[in-house]
């Protein structure tokens, strides 16, 4: 069985992939969904803290593994799957797919703080930000859910580039309003291939079903067929 391992962004937790581990379920697919140490409450670690826990679980997992990162996630993953045996792609999801010595504050053009104890404040805008395409009941309540973010997280940079070895894919949400859609061109060129979506920041949670089914035909490498029937998880054509 494959496993999909879904890494979280930044001010978020790893319940947040509920929705979609249920539609990749269903697919066929198992799933693992590791907490990252620099989200929380009154968190200190920061990115290569993040990347040792995602290694670690990667090493814990028998069988091929696809490794998505969403956002921020797509820091930790880079560095953790290089040297990975059991990683057969990477899936950067509205990701920060950074090259060898780049942190967040690099990539995003910001100066990085002389002090990067504590944590970061979540911007006034995060509801559209991350849920532009949620109806307001479910963006309030992933709302809710948001924890701290350690600037160290966004401050420390990628040691090592797992995408130069590792088959990887950029998806673009074409309507994220949080991560800006000139910088996910130039970040995606970097990836073996692009795959688009209509929709907003977090998919997972607007439109399981359908970035599930698109996870599926990346992972068995199927040409995009819009509405394509299931079971998944590589046992058709």
């Amino acid at each position: 069985m494959t496993t999909v391992m879904l890494v979280h962004g930044a001010w978020h937790r790893s319940k947040t992939w509920e929705k979609l581990e249920a539609e990749l379920h269903a697919l066929g697919y198992g799933t693992h969904a590791p907490a990252l140490p620099s989200a929380g409450e009154r968190p200190t670690a920061g990115m290569h803290d993040d990347a040792a826990v995602v290694a670690q679980e990667l090493a814990s997992i028998e069988g091929p593994v696809v490794l998505l990162g969403h956002s921020y996630g797509g820091m930790p993953i880079t560095e953790a799957a290089a040297g990975a045996r059991n990683v057969e792609r990477l899936i950067y999801l509205a990701a920060y797919m950074p090259d060898e010595g780049q942190s967040l504050f690099d990539i995003e053009g910001r100066p990085t703080p002389d002090d990067v104890s504590g944590v970061l404040p979540l911007s006034s805008g995060a509801r559209t930000s991350f849920y532009s395409d949620l109806p307001d009941a479910e963006a309030e309540q992933a709302m809710s859910t948001l924890v701290d973010q350690t600037v160290r997280s966004f401050a420390e940079k990628v040691g090592a580039v797992a995408w130069r070895d590792i088959p990887s894919t950029y998806v673009v949400p074409e309507d994220d309003q949080a991560i800006s859609p000139a910088l996910q061109q130039k970040m995606a060129a970097q990836a073996a291939e692009i795959r688009r979506l209509p929709s907003g920041h977090s998919p997972f949670l607007s439109q399981p079903r359908v970035l599930a089914a698109l996870i599926d035909e990346i992972a068995c490498q199927r040409p995009a067929v819009p509405h394509r029937a299931l079971p998944g998880a590589c046992t058709s054509g």
